[in-house]
């Protein structure tokens, strides 16, 4: 059972799709903690800019899913599109709501989220997360 819901009326590209897919994979990974998926699919110079502005690096920010600081128990995706910069490079914008335990404190959280993908040799790759 996926913990991943993306609330959405509208229709996509292929492409788009593609890239929705692949964000959908992320948020399940974050609440798999799954190592190995995360690190495969975050670029090495990723940087997560949290609601707080607290800024973080691929390995800090997995290590933090792995320990359990950072703990992901849902997420709704609503309404995503997909905005481009050329062919390898799109974000996706949407309104995400996250139930999480972070740095302690439980809650539901609905975040304007920017994320930056880059492709490369075909495939999707997660390069920055803005929320």
């Amino acid at each position: 059972m996926s913990n991943v819901i993306l609330n959405c009326e509208k229709s996509f590209s292929s492409v788009d799709l593609s890239i929705i897919e692949r964000f959908i994979e992320f948020q399940q990974a974050l609440v798999d903690k799954d190592f190995d998926k995360l690190n495969d699919i975050i670029l090495e110079d990723f940087v997560l800019v949290h609601m707080s502005g607290k800024t973080q690096s691929k390995k800090e920010f997995i290590d933090e899913v792995i320990d359990g600081t950072l703990n992901y128990y849902k997420s709704e995706i609503d309404e995503p599109t997909i905005l481009w910069d050329d062919e390898n490079r799109a974000s996706l914008i949407a309104d995400v709501t996250l139930t999480a335990k972070v740095y302690g404190i439980n809650g539901k959280w609905t975040l304007n989220t920017v994320i930056n993908f880059e492709n490369i040799d075909g495939e999707w790759y997660f390069s920055n997360w803005e929320n």
